[in-house]
């Protein structure tokens, strides 16, 4: 557990191989003095990429590095930049500090906005030592492997009018439309999924890859990062109370170990195929 002014902000697993886990959105904690500002809708905290580490407990078996928050995104999203610039210009999304949740419903009490005093305090306590861990974390691996993969993971309702149109496919691939990784990285995961599953796949399609995949990722460096949006009715129920389906899951964890396998395989051959 690693704290800050006795508040918990992350938790970091060293792993031993040349694999780091993100699961940026996995928290649901909100601190009491934000809360107390925020609308009852905000304590459900809908938008939370639910039981990824559950669904990802295979990497720390794998011997992967993992690297997750505590605090909601609804307190500070941490894979957004930290200027709040759009990372999809032109498109509706949320922020930094998202003011709404994806149906457009307030987070806020009437007054209770966040200032920019406010957003700078929590980009300070909770954003960036998040990724100061991330980046040092990285650096370690490659340093020790001379490669590494980070492979951020995410989870999103199957429909959300606001960000997208119709259904998403069930596994989104992004690595900055191929600048973030290995080029044909994403492409191959996608073809992995449908070569050995039902399952409908895109690489860099609506989800390209968020701050983290773009900012880190630098493939000529050795240090590839690729974004995986899972449609969680893959593995959850996607209302309220969001539980785990244990049979959707079941058939889903080992695609997942597979693929995440494979990225790592790809990146020490430096081949695709």
């Amino acid at each position: 557990m690693i704290e800050r002014k006795d508040e918990p902000v992350f938790f970091l697993h060293r792993g031993k191989i040349p694999l780091l886990l993100s699961i940026p959105h996995l928290g649901t904690q909100i601190p009491e003095d934000i809360a107390a500002t925020m609308t009852d809708v905000a304590s459900r905290t809908d938008d939370c990429d639910w039981h990824l580490d559950r669904l990802y407990s295979f990497a720390e078996r794998l011997g992967a590095s993992i690297i997750k928050p505590l605090c909601a995104r609804y307190v500070i999203d941490l894979n957004r930049p930290p200027d709040d610039a759009n990372l999809y210009p032109g498109q509706d999304t949320t922020g930094l500090v998202p003011l709404d949740t994806f149906e457009k419903e307030p987070l806020y009490r009437r007054g209770h906005v966040p200032t920019d005093q406010e957003i700078s305090r929590r980009r300070a306590v909770y954003w960036q030592p998040y990724h100061d861990a991330l980046a040092r974390e990285l650096d370690a691996l490659k340093e020790k492997h001379g490669v590494v993969l980070l492979w951020d993971a995410h989870s999103i309702r199957s429909q959300v009018p606001r960000l997208f149109d119709g259904v998403l496919p069930d596994f989104n691939f992004g690595t900055a439309g191929g600048g973030s990784a290995l080029p044909g990285l994403a492409e191959a995961m996608a073809d992995a999924v449908q070569h050995r599953s039902a399952y409908s796949a895109v690489a860099n399609g609506r989800f390209r890859g968020g701050y983290i995949t773009r900012h880190y990722g630098r493939p000529e460096d050795g240090i590839h990062a690729l974004q995986l949006e899972l449609s969680q009715r893959t593995y959850m129920h996607e209302q309220m109370p969001y539980a785990y389906d244990e049979i959707r899951a079941a058939r889903i964890e080992p695609l997942l170990e597979f693929l995440v396998s494979r990225a790592v395989e790809t990146l020490h051959t430096g081949r695709n195929g």
